[in-house]
């Protein structure tokens, strides 16, 4: 008797345009991170984020998207 591993990790397609839209988004995505981690302290205040918040948001990985991306 056989034994058959299945992995469980969700599996899904994109097409090639898609791809491509979501490999500039995650660029687009990185570049603001980068922006927002070199705004100082009376930059951040005029759009309402505090230092910790903007070097928390600043540190994820460009894979940690925002949850409606997710949608």
């Amino acid at each position: 008797m056989s034994t058959v591993l299945r992995s469980t990790a969700p599996s899904f397609s994109l097409r090639p345009g898609q791809l491509i839209a979501a490999t500039f988004s995650l660029l687009a995505l990185s570049r603001s991170r980068a922006q927002l981690a070199q705004l100082d302290g009376a930059a951040l205040e005029d759009i309402g984020v505090s230092l910790d918040q903007a070097k928390r948001e600043a540190s994820r990985p460009v894979w940690d998207v925002p949850c409606n991306w997710l949608r």
